[in-house]
């Protein structure tokens, strides 16, 4: 027999491999569906790329790449047997042969146990070896099959690789001196001190500057100040603004090039007025006892706790495995795979999505997404008990909750690659995730069907300089609606005011605080916050020349197929602890949005001159930094030297072909041949008459560029467009050209509707466009977005469900006032 095994195993020995250290082993989880060992058909990993396959998608990898050897592994669940003595027999068969692999249900208990199985299965055939076989198998195959079934989950192996395991304390940590500069951070309101980035921003700890980070591969992050800052003064410790928890924050030292730990970050904080160690604690996203006391009541009324709610089973009412502080994904996954656009996008093309996926297709997003779609979608494991389960748990007095739900750990795990928050097991904010998510189907729909577009509108900001009363219209893209809190609007104002007089008294004299008192604001004056003008940071008025006061309001230049909107709940207090808004809001089930139609430059308005601002180094007194090659180049062409001077310094050294365009823009003004003078902003408000015009010209990207890019076939005004939008960086132009295939086709269209003065006829025959009816919500319970829990609401059939991780029952009372984020569809038109 063993010569018959080894001579039947010779022709397939050269694809067998013994897995190397890196190689991950997916014996717990099919690449293409939720399958395990568990189910009815188990799972076949190939034992030549460690990729599961279950029953139904095994075939098709054999197809695709040939591969023969698969080894099946199929686990037995059974009840334990019962003694004389009433008392369970422990019976385990087989015992080391699933090593670390991850089950969907706890075996251990006293319920059930198991019998494991393994086999080598040779394809087409299907022919079986029966494991283990050390005698009869050769000596390769003995310690490729004990390697795979000792191999730890590549999950955990994921995370014992992560980035956080190995970070070590940073040796700048103990003797970092930090300046006595009077600097306090405030606890919002951030930006970066050298250009105008709001996110990615990083404080150093020596001198408390706020600078932006590097440019990440998904479009966001900065234009790297923050590092350009440590290369001029060598302050090597920085720490990022929104991630500092009372367990810590993300520490990066730009000498050692890596995150670090820092055991003194809190007193380092502390020096810059951020006391983190009196932020509210959570642990593992569950409530504790720290929690205030509304929050407790959240968790009661938005889980529907106090009802006995009734499970639903079938397609569409699949829950998904909380991960540990997953909720965030779970439920935002839950409500985007409700919408026909993204079901049909990849449960729709599932077959073909498949038959095209790459080798490992546990790395390829569509797949990923048609996998978990599918999974939420089919109904396959989400079946109701059997009639005889019933039947004994009524018997038996008790009632488990039969649903097991799907576990997303391979989903997961591909998302959140290479994203500092995502990647970790923390828990994270339900609205960064979704755009995340949005920006990763943007990102992975070239050349196909993007269902993301059903949430992408049209923003038009209008901005107005306060002094010269003049405006300037624009328009960028967005996804998601925010909509302000507006406590002083609270309709129960005096019963508020009563209850923090109590507080305060029983604060004082020491006695239990009184029962709680919630904002009840109206969801109209919630609409209101977000029409009224705000104002500008900073704002340069190209009118003045001089920074000046301005504000500004924004309006939908067009609606969504699928409106979202996000209740701006969470803040930080004066003392930089997160605190979470406890209110309630009278969201409606149906929305129209009209009156917040843009209408573009209206009859009366002067624009704003499409200028820029100079490009200065603020409070640096050094004599300016100026390309004294370009300004001979310009100067052998006959110009005054002091004008090319002028001419290079305001194009930011960027080629004498940039400064040229400057100087033919600029002869014809008065002051062209003085010496230059460098602008200084510590006078904000008054004008100085010596600022030189700078005309739209200056605006443009390099030629150089521009050349680059229309070389690629791209229209020119596109590539303009894309370099603006981008710095001039050149790969990020090329991934905006990618991303924003329509962006020169909506921007005409607008440009034209403003154009045009809009009268009542045009607005009723566009009703049917800014009208919406509720779906769906998710709600989160605790007092920060990094704690607590997240459930989903989704109406589906004329009736609402709750999803709660793995359960998904009928909801009896939707708490729609206390949701977090509310997504809406457009009324279809008659």
């Amino acid at each position: 027999m063993a010569t018959d095994l080894g001579e039947l195993l010779v022709p397939y020995m050269p694809t067998i491999r013994v897995p190397r250290t890196g190689d991950r082993v997916f014996k717990s989880e099919c690449a293409f569906s939720y399958d395990s060992p568990e189910s009815e058909g188990g799972l076949y990993v190939c034992m030549n790329t460690f990729l599961g396959f279950g029953r139904e998608h095994v075939e098709r990898h054999y197809h695709k790449t040939g591969q023969s050897v698969y080894m099946h592994l199929k686990r037995h669940v059974k009840e334990k047997a019962t003694g004389a003595a009433g008392g369970a027999i422990s019976r385990r068969r087989n015992g080391k042969v699933f090593l670390d692999l991850e089950l969907n249900r706890d075996f251990n208990g006293v319920d059930y146990e198991y019998e494991d199985e393994a086999k080598l299965v040779i394809f087409p055939d299907h022919f079986e070896i029966p494991l283990p076989n050390i005698e009869e198998l050769p000596a390769l195959v003995t310690i490729a099959c004990d390697a795979v079934l000792n191999a730890s989950s590549p999950y955990k192996k994921q995370e014992a690789d992560s980035w956080e395991e190995e970070i070590q304390v940073s040796k700048h940590a103990r003797s970092l001196r930090q300046q006595e500069n009077g600097v306090r951070i405030p606890p919002s309101g951030w930006k970066c001190a050298k250009c105008e980035m709001r996110e990615n921003l990083w404080l150093n700890l020596t001198d408390g500057s706020v600078l932006c980070g590097k440019w990440f591969f998904d479009g966001s992050g900065g234009n790297g100040h923050a590092l350009e800052h440590y290369k001029e003064t060598n302050f090597p410790l920085a720490v990022k603004l929104d991630t500092i928890t009372p367990d810590g924050a993300d520490i990066y030292s730009f000498d050692e090039e890596e995150a670090v730990l820092d055991p003194h970050i809190s007193e380092h904080l502390l020096h810059f007025g951020i006391d983190m160690l009196q932020m509210q604690r959570t642990e593992n996203g569950h409530h504790t006892d720290n929690d205030v006391q509304p929050c407790v009541s959240d968790w009661e009324v938005i889980q529907e706790s106090s009802l006995k709610l009734k499970p639903v089973y079938g397609s569409g009412y699949t829950g998904i495995k909380n991960l540990g502080n997953s909720c965030y994904l779970s439920t935002t996954m839950q409500v985007l795979f409700s919408i026909p656009e993204f079901q049909r996008a990849y449960v729709g093309n599932l077959q073909r999505i498949f038959d095209y996926s790459p080798l490992d297709p546990t790395q390829d997003f569509s797949t990923q997404m048609a996998k978990l779609g599918h999974g939420l979608l089919s109904g396959q494991y989400s079946k109701p008990p059997m009639k005889s389960e019933l039947i004994e748990q009524v018997m038996k007095e008790e009632y488990k909750q039969q649903q097991r739900g799907i576990s997303p750990k391979m989903f997961k795990a591909l998302v959140s690659k290479g994203h500092p928050e995502f990647s970790s097991d923390r828990q994270q904010d339900a609205h960064e995730f979704f755009l995340h998510l949005i920006n990763l189907v943007e990102r992975n729909s070239s050349g196909s069907e993007n269902p993301g577009d059903v949430f992408r509108f049209l923003v038009e900001e209008r901005v107005q300089c306060c002094q010269t009363q003049k405006v300037r219209y624009t328009q960028r893209v967005d996804y998601l609606m925010q909509l302000p809190v507006p406590l002083e609007a609270a309709s129960n104002r005096e019963e508020l005011i009563a209850y923090e007089s109590k507080r305060k008294e029983a604060e004082e004299n020491m006695r239990p605080p009184p029962e709680p008192v919630r904002a009840r604001i109206p969801f109209t004056a919630c609409l209101q916050a977000f029409t009224e003008p705000e104002n500008v940071p900073d704002f340069w008025s190209s009118a003045l020349q001089a920074k000046s006061a301005g504000v500004k309001t924004s309006r939908f230049a067009s609606f969504p197929e699928y409106m979202v909107m996000q209740i701006k709940k969470f803040t930080f207090g004066v003392d930089w602890v997160p605190k979470k808004l406890d209110v309630s809001v009278d969201v409606p089930d149906f929305l129209d949005l009209n009156r917040l139609r843009a209408t573009g430059l209206q009859t009366g308005e002067a624009e704003l001159p499409d200028l820029t601002p100079p490009i200065v180094i603020p409070e640096d007194t050094r004599a300016p930094e100026i390309d004294e090659s370009s300004v001979m180049q310009l100067a052998e062409m006959g110009f005054p030297l002091e004008a090319c001077r002028k001419a290079v310094y305001y194009t930011g050294n960027m080629g004498a072909e940039m400064a040229f365009n400057w100087i033919i823009a600029h002869m014809e003004e008065p002051d062209f041949a003085e010496p230059l003078a460098i602008p200084s902003y510590m006078e904000p408000d008054l004008p100085s008459p010596s600022f030189p015009t700078i005309s739209a010209l200056d605006n443009q990207p390099p030629e150089e560029s521009i050349s680059i890019l229309t070389s690629m076939g791209f229209p020119r005004h596109h590539t303009i467009q894309a370099l603006k939008a981008t710095n001039n960086n050149l790969e990020r132009a090329l991934d905006w050209i990618f991303t924003h295939p329509d962006c020169e086709d909506e921007s005409e269209a607008m440009s034209d509707t403003a154009d045009t003065e809009p009268n009542n006829n045009s607005f009723s025959n566009a009703n049917d466009l800014s009208s919406y009816e509720l779906f769906a919500f998710i709600s989160h319970m605790g007092s920060s977005t990094m704690s607590g829990h997240y459930v989903c609401h989704i109406k589906k059939e004329g009736r609402w469900l709750i999803y709660n991780d793995h359960k998904v029952c009928l909801s009896e009372r939707p708490p729609k006032d206390l949701g977090y984020m509310y997504f809406y569809r457009r009324l279809s038109s008659c």
